[in-house]
């Protein structure tokens, strides 16, 4: 894939940015998993990519004449706290749908199963958790009270499991031990889904974790001397003209230039019978000032914040990441 830089430079004004501890993770999402199946073909892959919302629209064709029966199931991207450091970006507070996944076949709603599974030290503790009443998502205070408020014997048999780390730190009263989670949990969506002969529109949406970060050092004369700046540029795909942009922002900003990151996994598209014969991307930047850059070729700008890229007979050979450059907010 030939890779070409889309972008629309910004019209900032500034103050240096600065790398620090306000920078989250984003987790890297994606769109359905199907079993295998040689009847199915994806005839269409509409898909609409921003820092709101990610929206997918999918037109699969059974030309096999007979129904086909399958198992959809969307995978959740894993929630994993291993450490006190960790920012990671989650949409909501819901410890279950994690990122308010929502989905429509031939636009009626469907009834999703949730299977959620907890790993620590690579061995799976679901019912070690349940067995307390202790809740599956790790990155939520309303867990971390839970484990605060078990018994001692409880709080031992969790620890020796690796499930639980002793954190030190003062909320008002002094410095104080709590017991935090630390664990990865697994979770994903998953229903029964009868394909006929012919064609079945499905549609999903849900919002995206979104890496961010308060400053950014793109466009900085230091730039290159930082060690993530080469993986910036293999996921981005960072051209001179974007760093040129990047750098007259940075000079012209009265403000901190904001990063906002979003991954997505297209490479499941790869799955199908056939390759994908029609596919859109839609990626929106949000504001009209803003700078954008992702990896892709053939793309044209169709609006103030919008970019498009079509395929025929597309077949993903790599994710997608996309890198937004904004301002922050007056006030």
């Amino acid at each position: 894939m030939r890779h070409t830089l889309v972008f629309l430079a910004l019209s900032l004004a500034g103050a240096t940015p600065a790398l620090g501890n306000d920078s989250t993770a984003e987790l890297r999402t994606g769109g359905l998993v199907l079993t295998r199946s040689d009847a199915l073909a994806m005839d269409e892959e509409d898909l609409y990519v921003s820092a709101q919302e990610i929206r997918v629209r999918y037109r699969f064709v059974n030309d096999s004449g007979a129904a086909v029966t399958t198992r959809v199931a969307f995978p959740m991207p894993d929630i994993s706290v291993t450490g006190p450091e960790e920012n990671i970006s989650v949409p909501t507070e819901d410890p279950e749908n994690l990122l308010a996944f929502s989905t429509r076949v031939n636009g009626a709603p469907v009834r999703a199963e949730v299977e959620q599974k907890v790993f620590a030290r690579g061995v799976e503790r679901t019912q070690a958790l349940r067995r307390h009443g202790v809740p599956l998502a790790p990155h939520l205070a309303a867990t971390n009270a839970a484990l605060d408020r078990l018994p001692a014997a409880a709080k031992a048999e969790l620890a020796a499991l690796g499930l639980t780390d002793i954190e030190e730190y003062d909320i008002g009263k002094g410095m104080e031990k709590h017991v935090v989670a630390r664990w990865t949990l697994k979770t994903t969506y998953h229903w029964p889904q009868v394909f006929p002969p012919g064609e079945t529109l499905v549609e999903h949406r849900y919002k995206p974790s979104l890496g961010a970060s308060v400053g950014s050092m793109i466009g900085q004369p230091e730039w290159a001397t930082f060690d993530f700046a080469r993986d910036y540029q293999r996921r981005f795909c960072m051209d001179r003209d974007f760093m040129a942009a990047a750098a007259r922002a940075q000079k012209t900003a009265n403000g901190t230039l904001m990063e906002q990151r979003i991954a997505y996994v297209l490479t499941t598209g790869a799955n199908w019978a056939k390759p994908i014969r029609s596919f859109r991307l839609v990626v929106d930047k949000g504001a009209p000032d803003a700078l954008v850059s992702f990896c892709g070729d053939g793309v044209k700008k169709i609006g103030p914040t919008q970019f498009e890229m079509r395929k025929t007979h597309f077949t993903p050979t790599r994710e997608l990441d996309v890198l937004i450059l904004l301002r922050p907010p007056r006030g």
